[in-house]
């Protein structure tokens, strides 16, 4: 299980973050451990950061990604990690999407613990006097200017990471506001419910017969053989069947056509010779006609 854990200080990030790892077994990675923990074990990235760090610069988001990517391959962060304090910008955001990719990973759900930044410096005010009347020495953050300065940055630069995974459909938002156990337990039935929908890995497809046809007109598969015995072959009609035969007869099948062709040339030629070597009774007529024509040579009978 691979989460983000949202929402501005004092909202009990840290808290959640905590009872998350006691819970499920994972490894809660912060950023500024991770960033100790790299340049005490003296790795490539921990020296390219210790000298940032050194001359006062802010250590870059690929500095930070690079530390991250190495943490999250080490054994005990197999089972599953919650990131704290990172991403803090968008385009952090995009460039851990980009690693976790690489590495065949993505992110399971990012929770956004919602709180109200009001009743938050109502809180810190509070706890500050109550501390006091202990006689406790303060910490760090419980400063209500401090703590008015990182909401301010927060809202600027972190808040727009929940549209960013809104549109990924892996934000889950919480009441921060609620008691601690009543978070808990919304945050434990909202990854539940998570893998419950989680869609199980599907069975494979089963493959049609390899010798198989598909009927134009209904699109069903039928196999091949099978047809003539489910489904009688249609057949034509009587007056098909009549028509049929008798142009086979008449010779003006497909099959007959060249030969009524040829036998029609055949004929045509045989009266053309005929009519040349043979002549007709018009010529006949024609001869006789002369004949008759001539002038008789009248003679006396003695």
């Amino acid at each position: 299980m691979r989460l983000i854990l949202l929402g501005p200080p004092g909202a009990g990030k840290g808290t959640q973050a905590q009872r998350l790892v006691a819970t499920h077994g994972l490894v809660q990675l912060s950023t500024g451990d991770m960033l100790r923990a790299a340049v005490n074990a003296g790795t490539p990235v921990g020296l390219r950061a210790k000298e940032l760090m050194a001359r006062g610069e802010l250590v870059p988001d690929d500095v930070v990604v690079a530390i991250v990517s190495d943490r999250i391959d080490e054994p005990d962060a197999h089972k599953g990690f919650i990131l704290d304090g990172f991403p803090r910008t968008v385009p952090q955001a995009h460039a851990l999407d980009r690693m976790l990719r690489e590495k065949g990973l993505k992110l399971d759900a990012v929770i956004e613990l919602k709180v109200d930044e009001g009743i938050l410096l109502d809180r810190i005010e509070r706890r500050i006097a109550e501390t006091k009347a202990r006689g406790q020495p303060l910490r760090a953050d419980d400063d209500p200017q401090v703590l008015h300065r990182r909401l301010l940055a927060y809202r600027d630069q972190t808040a727009p990471l929940a549209t960013y995974y809104q549109l990924q459909n892996v934000l889950r938002s919480v009441d921060g506001m609620a008691p601690i156990p009543e978070v808990s337990r919304a945050i434990d039935r909202m990854l539940k419910a998570r893998s419950e929908r989680a869609p199980a890995a599907s069975p494979p497809a089963e493959k049609a017969p390899g010798n198989v046809k598909k009927t134009a007109k209904t699109s069903v598969a039928v196999p091949v053989g099978k047809a003539a015995k489910d489904k009688p072959a249609t057949r034509p009609p009587p007056a098909a069947k009549k028509a049929v035969a008798g142009a086979k007869k008449a010779g003006a099948g497909p099959k007959a056509q060249p030969k009524t062709r040829a036998k029609a040339k055949a004929k045509a030629q045989a009266a053309k010779t005929k009519a040349k070597t043979t002549p007709g009774k018009s010529a006949g007529r024609t001869a006789s006609s002369r004949k008759s024509n001539r002038p008789r040579r009248l003679t006396k009978r003695h």
